[in-house]
C-alpha cells in the first residue's frame, strides 16, 4: 500500500461545505464507509501513516524514520486528542474493514486562532484510488469544520508540483494563497508548499501575490 491523492473529475466546480443533518454515517461510495478516528483504530491508524510517509515523503512535514521511532503511545496521545476535539481525524473503510484513506482537522486552542482550522494527514491508499475517496475525506472536513460554528476557514498545503492534489483541492473550494519555497527538504531536496484556503462563509480569498 502507498499513498496518493484522488484526481477529480475536471468537469467539477467549487464546492462549498454543506451543513447536513445525518442519521447515518457518511460514505465514499463504492462501499467506502468514513468515520471518526480514535484510540480504538490506533494499530491500524499507525500502520496507514507510517506507509504513507514511507511512500510519499514530500507530501507530508512528518518523516518515516521520526515517525517510526516514537512509541506507540504518541499514536494513542494523537488519536485522544482528535477523539476529544475540537477537532477530528476521519477515516475512510472498505468493505472488509481496512483503512484505506484519512483526513484531519486541526484546531487551534488560542482564541484569536480559534477561527481556523488546519487540514492534516490526508492520505489514500494507491489501491483504492479511482474511487472519490480523497474527495470525500475533504467534503467531510469541512462539513466537520462548519458545523464546529467557531471555524471560518480551512487551511492546507500541499506540494509544489502534485497537480493531482492541487486539483482535487480547488474542486473542493480551496484557493491558493501563497507560496513558501523550500518549506521542506526530503533527501536533500528542496519542496516548496502552496499555502491554500477555504473560507467557511463563501467569501472568496483574492489575489495570491506570489
Amino acid at each position: 500500500m502507498s499513498a496518493s491523492v484522488e484526481r477529480p473529475e475536471h468537469s467539477e466546480r467549487p464546492e462549498r461545505p454543506e451543513h447536513p443533518e445525518r442519521t447515518e454515517p457518511p460514505t465514499a461510495g463504492s462501499g467506502v464507509l468514513l468515520r471518526r478516528l480514535g484510540v480504538a483504530d490506533a494499530e491500524p491508524y499507525r500502520a496507514f501513516r507510517l506507509e504513507a510517509l514511507r511512500a510519499t515523503p514530500s507530501a507530508f512535514t512528518s518523516s518515516h524514520a521520526e515517525e517510526a521511532a516514537k512509541p506507540p503511545s504518541a499514536t494513542l496521545r494523537r488519536l485522544a486528542a482528535a477523539e476529544s476535539g475540537p477537532g477530528a481525524l476521519i477515516g475512510a473503510f472498505d468493505r472488509a474493514g481496512t483503512l484505506v484513506g484519512t483526513a484531519g482537522l486541526k484546531v487551534p486552542s488560542r482564541t484569536q486562532e480559534r477561527h481556523k482550522g488546519t487540514v492534516y494527514g490526508m492520505a489514500v491508499a494507491r489501491g483504492a484510488g479511482g474511487r472519490g475517496i480523497g474527495r470525500a475525506l475533504v467534503r467531510e472536513v469541512l462539513r466537520t469544520a462548519a458545523r464546529d460554528g467557531r471555524l471560518r476557514q480551512v487551511l492546507l498545503t500541499v506540494s509544489e508540483g502534485n497537480e493531482p492534489a492541487l486539483r482535487l483541492y480547488t474542486a473542493c473550494g480551496f484557493e491558493v494563497w501563497g507560496r513558501e519555497s523550500r518549506a521542506v527538504v526530503v533527501d536533500g531536496r528542496a519542496v516548496a508548499k502552496l499555502h491554500m484556503v477555504c473560507l467557511l462563509d463563501g467569501e472568496r480569498a483574492g489575489p495570491t501575490g506570489y
